[in-house]
């Protein structure tokens, strides 16, 4: 091999040696994920198609702390928060009593109370359970599972006597039905009764969609000291994470006006705050 044919193969060799041996890219980032446990067929509330207020306000929460949300579905029964952290699927539940004693609570992001719902056409204005018209009315009011245990308003009701007028409809209704709690509010609507006694967020969204029917809400915000009637609402995180509570409250105070216009737009009662802050 002559001389300069040699040379140039050897500086080609070492030219190669030389150049920049390729590295691999760097994987991206994982992304956070906030898991979220949520009723599967629950509006207004959640759904699996993600059309509920919480699933709306959800969105606003991972687009702010930019991170991916991943639901597990879980009829929300007994034994639902208790389930849902246990198997350690869940950071998060939406729409928590503002203190609630099986989760950490974030501070409060609405206010809401029962409500009085009847047919426009009837007139009857009722605002309070001290009203006699009651006694002579075929009253709607939500249970609490199969076993019927009572909610703020059948308490109110049964401690002024009034009983055999009143027909329970379980939270939980028929879950082969879409959105089983709508049923007090269609009974109403379809004169199966003369007027119900409903959680707020689900009378304002359900009314929206039967025509003339009237939305009232009850007056005092307690029948007594250990009976509220109306509720901050707040959302729950797993007992000792303070971190993420704290983030969460960040983001709700950055985006009130945002959730408040969620809010409106599902038809949901508000009251103003009652001052007290009693997240655990």
């Amino acid at each position: 091999m002559p001389n300069h044919a040699f040379r140039t193969l050897v500086l080609s060799g070492l030219a190669s040696l030389l150049l920049p041996v390729g590295v691999p890219a760097d994987p991206p980032p994982v992304r956070r994920v906030l898991r979220i446990s949520a009723d599967p067929n629950n509006l207004p509330f959640t759904n699996q198609r993600y059309e509920g207020f919480e699933n709306k306000i959800a969105e606003l929460l991972a687009k702010a702390m930019d991170v991916d949300l991943q639901y597990s579905w879980r009829a929300q029964r007994r034994g639902f928060f208790r389930e849902s952290f246990k198997e350690d699927e869940c950071d998060l539940v939406l729409g928590v009593p503002s203190g609630f004693e099986r989760a950490m609570t974030t501070s409060p992001y609405y206010r809401s109370t029962y409500v009085f719902v009847s047919l426009e056409e009837r007139g009857l204005e009722i605002r309070s359970f001290d009203d006699p018209a009651l006694r002579g009315l075929k009253i709607g009011v939500q249970l609490i599972g199969d076993d019927g245990v009572n909610t703020p308003p059948a308490h109110a009701l049964a401690a002024r006597g009034i009983v055999d007028n009143v027909a329970g409809f379980t939270v939980y209704g028929d879950y082969a039905k879409a959105n089983p709690p709508a049923r007090i509010v269609e009974a109403v609507a379809n004169k199966e009764g003369d007027i119900a006694v409903v959680w707020g967020p689900l009378a304002g969204y359900f009314a929206r969609r039967h025509r003339g029917l009237a939305i009232v809400p009850v007056e005092q915000a307690a029948d007594s000291m250990d009976l509220p009637l109306a509720f901050e609402i707040a959302m729950g995180v797993r007992k000792g994470d303070e971190k993420l509570r704290d983030e969460i409250d960040a983001v709700l105070v950055r985006n009130r006006k945002e959730i408040g216009e969620i809010l409106d737009g599902f038809g949901v009662p508000r009251l103003p705050s009652s001052g007290v802050n009693s997240r655990e």
